[in-house]
């Protein structure tokens, strides 16, 4: 995919602490705001951690969901946790969502994080590095079912026998989405295997500098760097005003703990008037989409100034 010279604008969606019909309203009205991304993210518990008291949705079948309420938007997850599906099936998810979709939809695979969650559901969550060498293979087997005839596979985690995947993606290729900030292994599978790379609630200065790691590693693995679109979650945490920005700030400590000083820096805290600024920090880093990261309740009306005032706003630049 070759990446747009324009700063593209989007929302990650936390599919949480809402009932569903207020979960679609929200992403039926950024797709109509125009926004060039949506994605939701793949929890079975809430994030920050919290024990499993919210109310949260599966992500396969509110992507489904989201496919058939919106029309504009490109669509995806950052990112699915490989150890909770088998890649066969959710290739075949993905090519489903794709068709839902008209061929919007676009791929995030990771190596998970959230391990209150899979412990309480049964899941293994074994070590990083293992969980790293999963992704590898899964992408790989992903890659192969949706565009091969018939795919072989013999790893340590995943097998597949003379499998085949029909019918194939909308548009013939599927992006393939690697999120995550691992310097040493993680942005060299984004090099290796991805269509994009997604870094979450990182400052403008790690994002560059992650950048340039993935610019490494291209080199290392004989890729175009401009075939890989890079992009960035923020989490939203804009106020109406001063006064409502320091509510917003103390409240966002408490709500994150002892993860509040790591997130910190990849938020956007601040007003509308001073997000545009912020924002720009991460196109001149290199990023070729920025996602605000909605979780609920979020500000309605400070939700529009940031569509209507901001992102226009950053259109004309």
């Amino acid at each position: 995919m070759t990446t747009s010279p324009s700063l593209l604008l989007g929302a990650h969606v936390g599919q949480q602490n809402l009932d569903i019909d207020e979960l679609r309203a929200l992403w039926c009205h950024l797709d109509a705001a125009g926004l060039d991304w949506i994605s939701l993210w793949d929890h079975l518990y809430e994030a920050p951690n919290q024990g499993g008291v919210l109310p949260h949705f599966e992500a396969v079948a509110a992507l489904a969901a989201l496919a058939c309420d919106t029309t504009n938007a490109r669509l995806g997850c950052l990112v699915f946790y490989v150890g909770y599906r088998n890649p066969g099936l959710l290739a075949r998810a993905a090519v489903t969502i794709d068709h839902l979709s008209a061929g919007r939809f676009e791929l995030g695979l990771g190596a998970g994080w959230h391990e209150w969650e899979a412990e309480a559901y049964g899941y293994d969550f074994p070590p990083v590095g293992e969980r790293l060498s999963m992704l590898d293979e899964a992408t790989q087997v992903i890659a192969g079912l949706l565009t091969n005839e018939r795919t072989d596979f013999s790893g340590e985690y995943y097998r597949m026998s003379n499998a085949s995947l029909v019918p194939k993606p909308v548009n013939q290729h599927l992006p393939l989405w690697i999120g995550g900030k691992g310097e040493k292994r993680t942005l060299r599978l984004a090099a290796r295997h991805g269509d994009g790379w997604n870094a979450a609630y990182v400052g403008p200065d790690e994002f560059r500098h992650l950048n340039g790691v993935l610019d490494h590693w291209c080199e290392v693995e004989g890729r175009d760097p401009r075939l890989i679109e890079r992009s960035v979650n923020l989490l939203f945490e804009l106020g109406s005003d001063a006064a409502d920005v320091e509510r917003r700030s103390s409240a966002f400590t408490m709500q994150w703990g002892a993860m509040a000083d790591r997130v910190r820096n990849g938020a956007l805290l601040g007003t509308p008037d001073q997000a545009a600024e912020q924002i720009l920090a991460y196109r001149d880093a290199g990023a070729d989409l920025v996602n605000i990261a909605l979780r609920a309740p979020v500000d309605a009306d400070v939700l529009d100034a940031y569509l209507f005032e901001v992102v226009p706003r950053l259109r004309s630049l």
